[in-house]
């Protein structure tokens, strides 16, 4: 397990066979604390979470959903 798997909790697997974060019922990230917003795996998150940058159009629109 490399540095930047989340815990295996977090995840599941898609319809495709690959790992990705799991969603909460409401579509949330599992990952995140909803009374702060901050993830709390920040220093293990996905390497796809390391190249959002925060407030860029991505994450806006990830954020919009």
């Amino acid at each position: 397990m490399g540095d930047d798997q989340p815990p295996q909790h977090l995840t599941e697997e898609d319809d495709w066979g690959g790992w990705v974060m799991r969603r909460l019922d409401d579509g949330w990230c599992a990952a995140l604390d909803r009374r702060t917003m901050l993830c709390t795996i920040y220093s293990r998150r996905p390497t796809i979470c390391r190249e959002y940058q925060l407030g860029d159009s991505d994450c806006l629109e990830q954020r919009s959903r």
